[in-house]
């Protein structure tokens, strides 16, 4: 296969699903604490919101499913909905992750991490051997739009002194797909939680970080 050289100076990398493989964890945890308030979910539901506040997930999948809905009800059920994820969470990787973020790092390329996880539980989850490689990190409580809003984007971009046109991203996730294009960027998706058909916002589709590896050389834009 014949590699394509796109030259940029930054890669900004989603978190969940595709450095981390943490998804399933957070999926079981939504079924159960919803499946105590009458709610019933299926995977797509979840994986296609990834990203997203919480408190909006809960809104939305209430409407989709007829229940009625409170503020202090979706505060209650997005501590439960935490707690149970802390507990049972393992730290997990996508297969090639780590040795594409050492490469680059290596390489001298400008690393971002834009996730819609907190500041805290990021730290917890990504070790510190890890989040070295990152010269931005942005998280969900640090903006006041998360994804698909373009904020979470654009605040990389201002800390990285960049334009869009010299910085990639690489997600798996459509809301953080649209997030990423309504910034600008160019952006590449993963198929490691979602089907083809979910992604098609994003300007190339790989079926995992090996094949993206294969079809794109990263050059270093000086």
């Amino acid at each position: 296969m014949r590699q394509h050289i796109l030259r940029v100076k930054a890669i900004i990398f989603d978190m969940d699903g595709v450095i981390t493989d943490t998804m399933p964890y957070h999926l079981r945890a939504w079924q159960k604490v919803l499946k105590e308030e009458g709610v019933a979910i299926t995977f797509e539901e979840i994986y296609a919101r990834e990203g997203q506040p919480g408190h909006k997930t809960i809104r939305e999948l209430f409407k989709l499913h007829g229940k009625r809905f409170s503020p202090e009800m979706a505060e209650r059920i997005l501590k439960k909905k935490e707690a149970h994820f802390k507990k049972h969470v393992k730290i997990r990787f996508i297969d090639g992750a780590r040795t594409l973020l050492h490469c680059l790092y290596a390489r001298g390329f400008c690393l971002a991490l834009v996730t819609g996880t907190a500041r805290h539980e990021a730290n917890k989850i990504l070790p510190a051997r890890l989040r070295r490689y990152f010269n931005v990190i942005v998280t969900g409580n640090e903006v006041k739009h998360g994804k698909p809003h373009p904020e979470p984007y654009l605040k990389a971009l201002k800390l990285l002194t960049l334009p869009a046109k010299k910085t990639v991203v690489i997600e798996n996730a459509p809301f953080g797909i649209a997030s990423a294009k309504r910034a600008g960027i160019k952006c590449f998706a993963l198929q490691t939680s979602l089907p083809r058909c979910y992604l098609a916002q994003a300007d190339e589709i790989f079926p995992s970080i090996k094949a993206l590896r294969q079809k794109i050389q990263f050059v270093r834009d000086c």
